[in-house]
């Protein structure tokens, strides 16, 4: 039969310490996801449907910001898909708030428009832009300038004169 092996004071002491370092950890990472979560998700977030290649549509969550009646997003890189997808079908609906308005996207892929939907973001977001900027190299970032299409429309898909989806007015 086996000697049972019996801990003693210095192995108990270890694995009291392995335990806390392992809760501690799992509890930074717990904390880590729920603050990127709230940054990147708790309001002011619109979302645009976009054709992707195939035909089908694209959903995106995006930050939005407007400047003398204008609205622009920022595509994190120019390799974003919904910005690959407005490169070749600049026709996008952009959703907030119960609403539905189609635009056409225009990239402005100099330094100023950069500059511009950077300061944008970052007035708009505030801590929560800052937080995503140490997660997220925003240097090669696109701003895109929307141009409304046609008026907006609700959820149901009626605009301001209750007009539906396929009518034409």
């Amino acid at each position: 039969m086996p000697d049972l092996v019996h801990e003693g004071p210095l192995q108990a002491s270890a694995a009291r310490y392995v335990k806390f370092a392992l809760t501690a950890v799992a509890a930074l990472v717990a904390a880590f996801g729920a603050i990127t979560w709230w940054a990147l998700e708790s309001g002011g977030v619109a979302v645009i449907e976009t054709r992707t290649p195939a035909g089908t549509i694209r959903q995106t969550h995006v930050w939005y910001g407007d400047l003398d009646g204008e609205r622009w997003l920022e595509a994190g890189t120019p390799e974003n898909p919904w910005f690959q997808d407005v490169r070749r079908d600049p026709s996008l609906t952009f959703r907030e708030g119960g609403r539905s308005t189609l635009y056409r996207a225009r990239p402005v892929d100099d330094a100023s428009g950069h500059d511009r939907i950077r300061s944008l973001i970052r007035d708009k977001y505030g801590f929560r832009d800052h937080w995503v900027g140490l997660l997220v190299d925003t240097s090669r970032s696109v701003a895109v300038r929307l141009s409304p299409l046609g008026g907006d429309r609700d959820d149901s898909g009626y605009d301001e004169h209750g007009r539906g989806p396929t009518e034409d007015g």
